[in-house]
């Protein structure tokens, strides 16, 4: 079975109780692009991503799981 990186952005969000539009906001990108990261459609970039760990207070690694 193929594993898949997909990222916990959503879950991280909420545990910092923030929401899409904030981070879009932090992030100085559209919200729309956001809402397909935190719903996996999409994945954001290696830096994007750095970026998202950095403005959540988290680790990159605390942002991806693998299923």
């Amino acid at each position: 079975m193929e594993r898949k990186m997909l990222n916990r952005i959503k879950i991280v969000l909420a545990e910092k109780d923030k929401t899409n539009k904030w981070l879009a906001e932090q992030l100085d990108k559209d919200p729309a692009m956001v809402s397909k990261w935190v719903t996996n459609k999409t994945q954001p970039s290696v830096e994007t991503l750095i970026q998202i760990a950095k403005v959540l207070e988290v680790r990159v690694d605390d942002l991806l799981r693998t299923e």
